[in-house]
C-alpha cells in the first residue's frame, strides 16, 4: 500500500512496442505518456531512461500477460525477464500488476473514440499502460 504521495510509472510490455503511462498516488489518476519502440521484446534503453530521468517515478509497475485462467504465458515470462531487467539497468523495484484485458480495454475505449482500427499504424500501448496503472491505483 503506498502510504505517501508517489509518482508511478507503469509500463505495457510488447515484443514490438511498450506502452508508458504516468501517475500518482495523490490524485489516483494515470494518464497515457508514450510508447517505445522495441525489437523482439528489447526495449530502447535510451528512450526508456529519458523517461525515467524526466519522471523520476518512486515506483515502477509492469503488467504481467497472464493467460485467462491465470497461467503464465510466454509473454507473461518475457515481462518477467524485463522488470528484472529493469531492477538490474536502473535500480528501480518493479512491481508486477495482472494486466488481463488491459489491452482489449483499451481498443475498445479507443475504438468508442474514433479510432480507425488499424493498431499497428496508430498504437495504443499507452493508453493500455494508463489501464493497468488505474487498476493498481485503485486496489490500493
Amino acid at each position: 500500500m503506498a502510504a505517501r504521495h508517489e509518482t508511478v510509472m507503469a509500463l505495457d510490455f510488447g515484443l514490438r512496442n511498450i506502452g508508458i503511462a504516468i501517475g500518482n498516488t495523490l490524485s489516483g489518476t494515470a494518464q497515457p505518456l508514450a510508447i517505445i519502440g522495441a525489437r523482439d521484446g528489447v526495449p530502447d534503453w535510451a528512450a526508456f531512461s529519458q523517461l525515467l530521468d524526466e519522471w523520476r517515478p518512486q515506483r515502477i509497475l509492469v503488467g504481467l500477460p497472464l493467460n485467462m485462467d491465470g497461467t503464465q504465458s510466454e509473454l507473461a515470462q518475457r515481462a518477467e525477464k524485463f522488470s528484472r531487467q529493469i531492477e538490474g539497468r536502473f535500480g528501480h523495484t518493479v512491481t508486477l500488476v495482472d494486466e488481463r484485458l488491459s489491452s482489449r480495454e483499451a481498443k475498445n475505449n479507443a475504438l468508442a473514440d474514433g479510432h480507425n482500427g488499424d493498431f499497428s499504424a496508430e498504437p495504443i500501448d499507452h493508453h493500455a499502460a494508463a489501464i493497468i496503472l488505474t487498476t493498481w491505483l485503485n486496489d490500493q
